[in-house]
């Protein structure tokens, strides 16, 4: 993503100079002297972002309720990380504590933070205010939500990649990701133990729109046979990118880096990993990770000494979803080709121990249609 021009980054307008927030001193928020005669002296003590960590004080005094949930919520956290990475980590706590240090240093970065979203892009993507330091009540989908999510869910939605269409919501509707993720979302739930994105109660689900196709309710006679049994993107869904080996250090100057293989597209079902009251799919969309064994071995070797706790392929809800795909064009098309499910073939053979609630097997595959 392009950055912002550096006088844009930082040039305030007349709009927010007049508006609410506007009309409270810089410094009440930012920090700073504002008696100071210089630049320099003027800055010291300046905190860019005054919503990060903590936006109770910055927001709390107006949006005490919000505030009170963001600094909690999955964007501020992270938290899924910390709980995915603790599962496969050594339970050696002297080698347990370098591998939390390198997660810091590499997998808290991407935070987000109501600075983040409604005044400026993410300090990710190097910053810059979004109207001239005017708040804005909803995000930008294209200068903060795909500014993080943008190599797979952005790319996706949009039909960037390649010989790919984009999602029917982007193309036909021009929805964006606000439509379906809501403000509730956004700010969390206010709950702490998440095991995941799609663990929190407020969460999309394409049954708030599509109330033709309810279990029980529909007409669509496939809606009907595989209501309950396969999720929506098994047969809505296209191809996606999976990527692979993730690996993180420090470069000669002190910076960290991460290098990942090139990624894939592909698409695969396998069994759903973890079926729950929300997700109680037999068969679901899955996506490989970029997670590995020595993702960390920069920093100390064997800290995810149990790797094969979690999954390599995981659960996955593509945004490129379309009425006919290839594999729903006809019933044949998915029952009876074994090409479309993840297969023991289909993992490497390092990881078919982290996968096996994933992998279909042979007796599990749908058999062709008997005519």
């Amino acid at each position: 993503m392009a950055p912002v021009e550096s006088h844009l980054k930082v040039l305030v307008g007349k709009e927010f100079l007049n508006s609410e927030h506007g009309k409270i001193e810089c410094v009440n928020c930012h920090g700073g002297n504002s008696k100071a005669q210089g630049m320099k002296e003027a800055h010291q003590g300046i905190i860019r972002d005054p919503t990060y960590p903590d936006p109770s004080e910055a927001c709390g005094e107006c949006h005490e309720a919000t505030a009170k949930t963001s600094k909690i919520s999955l964007h501020y956290t992270l938290a899924p990380y910390q709980t995915i990475v603790g599962k496969r980590a050594t339970k050696d706590k002297t080698v347990f504590d370098k591998l939390a240090q390198a997660q810091k240093k590499h997998c808290t970065y991407c935070h987000s933070s109501c600075g983040q979203c409604h005044v400026s892009r993410p300090i990710s993507v190097e910053g810059g205010l979004l109207a001239k330091h005017r708040f804005v009540k909803t995000p930008s989908m294209e200068n903060n939500c795909t500014a993080c999510h943008g190599s797979r869910v952005g790319m996706e939605f949009q039909g960037k990649n390649s010989g790919i269409p984009a999602d029917v919501h982007f193309a036909s509707e021009a929805m964006t990701c606000t439509h379906c993720h809501k403000a509730d979302e956004m700010h969390g739930d206010g709950k702490t133990d998440h095991a995941d994105r799609y663990d929190q109660s407020n969460g999309p689900q394409c049954l708030n729109c599509h109330k033709d196709v309810v279990p029980g309710k529909s007409k669509n006679e496939f809606h009907k046979l595989h209501a309950g049994k396969l999720s929506c993107q098994v047969c809505h869904s296209v191809q996606y990118k999976n990527c692979y080996r993730c690996h993180v250090g420090i470069d000669k100057e002190g910076l960290p880096y991460y290098k990942n293989e090139p990624s894939r597209m592909g698409f695969k079902i396998g069994l759903n990993p973890n079926p729950t009251a929300k997700k109680p799919y037999r068969f679901v969309t899955v996506r490989h990770i970029p997670i590995d064994l020595d993702l960390f071995k920069y920093y100390v070797a064997e800290g995810l000494k149990d790797f094969n706790n979690l999954p390599t392929w995981k659960y996955t809800t593509p945004h490129n979803i379309q009425l006919v795909t290839p594999q729903s064009e006809k019933c044949e098309n998915c029952h009876g080709n074994p090409k479309l499910f993840l297969t023991i073939e289909d993992v490497d053979s390092k990881e078919r121990e982290a996968n096996k609630g994933v992998i279909v097997p042979a007796n599990r595959l749908p058999g062709p249609i008997k005519k």
